[in-house]
Parts: structure tokens; C-alpha cells; sequence
């Protein structure tokens, strides 16, 4: 069987997958599943930037792991109601050991539901912010390799939208957090050349029509 490139490994099924993706059956699912498909659905967006938040300092794994409590105790990160979250409700997610116990992670998260209210309110949805800074295929590598990847941590595109953010007030959305949500969102297809899935993911990105704010209403 041929030697593979670096970056890339056969899973259980002998197809070829990004080396992380295979490495845990949890990650197996996730890499195939959710990585790199693009997502225009509000609270999917809020809850995987949420938890690229959380996840800063810890594996991926670990929030992998815990997600189905994070959702349980963010009401499925449905951001209008955890925009009322008090500080009984930041004592009560200190409390409890199936998720990731960090109080500046847990008040920023209630903080970035307030904001994640008024972005909504400016742009139309949080799908539609978050498209506009899709980049054009002109400012990514010809091929995403291993050693492309490696160089991405963090690109204009993530800064920019970590600049935009933070100006509204968020908080954990740092570049390379954000660089992180945008290969978790779909909003650039990161799987390494060769990868099974990386076709997939095109193909869905393909199909996909991104949201766009909506428009506004001529005076008269």
C-alpha cells in the first residue's frame, strides 16, 4: 500500500483522513461528519464558537467529550435566552463537572449572547456576518497541505473577523480561535489534500447559498 503524505492516515476503513481526524472514534465522527461543512444556522454558529472559546488551552477532544452537557447547560446555545443568564446561572455552570469549570469562559460566553442579540439585530443573522469574510480562493493556498496548515493559525481572514468581533465586545475570539471556527463552520475547506472528505466538503459548499443580510428599504 502506497505511503500516504504527511498530514494524512487511513482510518478504520482504509480511506485516507486529515492525521487528526482518525486518531479517536470521537474525532472519526466529527472530521467526517461536521468539519469543513458550511453552516447557516445561528445557534450552530454561536454554540461552535462558543466552544472554540473553551476549548483555548485544552484538546479539542476534552470539548468534544463534554459538548452534550455544554448544550444541556446553554440551552442549546440558543443565544437569546442565555443572553439573560445571571450571576446565580454563572454559579450554577461553576458547579457542575461535565463541562469546562473556567468563570471568564463561562461569563464571556453569557457576554457574547448579548452581543451575538444585537449583531442579529444589525446584520440580520450571525450567518450572514460571519459569510462576509469567507475568502476568496486568490487568498488561500493553491494546496492545503500539512505544511500549509501549519502556517495558517491564524490568516487576514480570522484577524479580521477577531477584529470585527471584539469591536462589537465579544470575548475568547481571538484569531486563532476564530481561525479554528471557521474550519469547524465551513467557512474554508481545511482538510488536507487527499482526505476523503475534502471532496465532500466542496461538494457542500457547492450547493450551499450563504446567507446575506437583508436588504435594506429605500427611503421615500
Amino acid at each position: 500500500m502506497a505511503r500516504l503524505p504527511t498530514g494524512l492516515v487511513r482510518g478504520p476503513d482504509g480511506r485516507p483522513r486529515c492525521a487528526w481526524g482518525a486518531s479517536a472514534p470521537d474525532y472519526l465522527a466529527y472530521h467526517d461528519l461536521e468539519w469543513g461543512r458550511p453552516i447557516g444556522d445561528d445557534r450552530r454558529l454561536f454554540e461552535k464558537l462558543c466552544l472554540e472559546g473553551f476549548q483555548a488551552g485544552l484538546s479539542w477532544l476534552t470539548i468534544l467529550r463534554k459538548r452534550e452537557r455544554f448544550r444541556e447547560l446553554f440551552l442549546g446555545f440558543d443565544f437569546e435566552r442565555v443572553a439573560r443568564f445571571g450571576p446565580r446561572d454563572v454559579a450554577r455552570l461553576l458547579g457542575d463537572a461535565g463541562i469546562v469549570r473556567h468563570r471568564g469562559k463561562i461569563e464571556a460566553t453569557i457576554e457574547n449572547a448579548r452581543r451575538a442579540c444585537d449583531l442579529v439585530e444589525e446584520a440580520g443573522s450571525l450567518a450572514a456576518f460571519a459569510w462576509r469574510f469567507e475568502p476568496s480562493p486568490e487568498d488561500r493556498p493553491r494546496r492545503i497541505t500539512w505544511p500549509a496548515l501549519l502556517k495558517m493559525a491564524t490568516t487576514p481572514a480570522s484577524t479580521a473577523l477577531s477584529k470585527e468581533l471584539k469591536r462589537r465586545g465579544w470575548r475568547f475570539v481571538g484569531p486563532t480561535t476564530v481561525q479554528a471556527f471557521m474550519q469547524a463552520m465551513g467557512l474554508v475547506n481545511d482538510h488536507v489534500e487527499g482526505c476523503a472528505v475534502r471532496g465532500d466538503c466542496a461538494a457542500a459548499r457547492a450547493a450551499f447559498i450563504a446567507p446575506s443580510p437583508p436588504r435594506q428599504r429605500g427611503g421615500g
